[in-house]
């Protein structure tokens, strides 16, 4: 971010309201104008500390994200994909994975918002799933040449959009720990 630092409190509550303004109207109809309303701020500021209405939206879908998948360390890559599991509250998985769907229709139509969300928060989780990945080659529990480890984000993304359209039903942790030990670390060979 450019600019004057805001406060971590203030960036934070800012954050919050970018949310569930999102929610609320949805990508195309929230405006920076709602969102200075919204958080009592100036537009200025706005551009001046986030620069677009895409790396606000992406800043703050990331600010809610509650760890970074390479701080997770148990040991075991079983025990840290479900740690990454227990990260959130079905609730709030619901929450974002309802936004993430709205989003990726818009990711086609909006390029800015499409480079935004690659640049920071699907690469970024990209990154701290391979360094996840590579101590559990170190560990010895996965072969670095394995045939189903280059489609490990495939298969996490995947349960999330295919259990709403096949089941109409939002993955919630115990979901999401049964698929790990189903599919993901099978294909793995864990």
């Amino acid at each position: 971010m450019a600019g004057t630092r805001l406060k971590p409190e203030r960036e934070a509550e800012m954050y919050a309201a970018v949310l569930d303004l999102l929610r609320e109207l949805g990508y195309d109809a929230l405006t920076m104008d709602a969102v200075a309303a919204r958080t009592r701020s100036s537009k200025a500021t706005l551009y001046r500390q986030w620069g677009s209405k895409p790396e606000l939206v992406v800043r703050a879908l990331r600010h809610n994200k509650p760890a970074a998948f390479q701080e997770i360390d148990t040991g075991s890559l079983r025990g840290d994909f479900h740690a990454m599991a227990e990260l959130s509250d079905d609730c709030k998985m619901e929450e974002d994975a309802a936004l993430m769907r709205s989003l990726l229709h818009v990711v086609h139509e909006n390029p800015d918002l499409h480079r935004a969300l690659r640049e920071l928060l699907v690469e970024p989780e990209m990154t701290g799933l391979g360094i996840l990945l590579r101590r559990a080659v170190d560990r010895g529990e996965v072969a670095a040449d394995h045939p189903a480890f280059p489609f490990v984000t495939h298969m996490l993304v995947g349960a999330f959009v295919a259990r709403q359209l096949i089941e109409d039903k939002a993955v919630d942790r115990a979901f999401l720990s049964d698929y790990l030990d189903a599919v993901v670390l099978p294909a793995l060979g864990v």
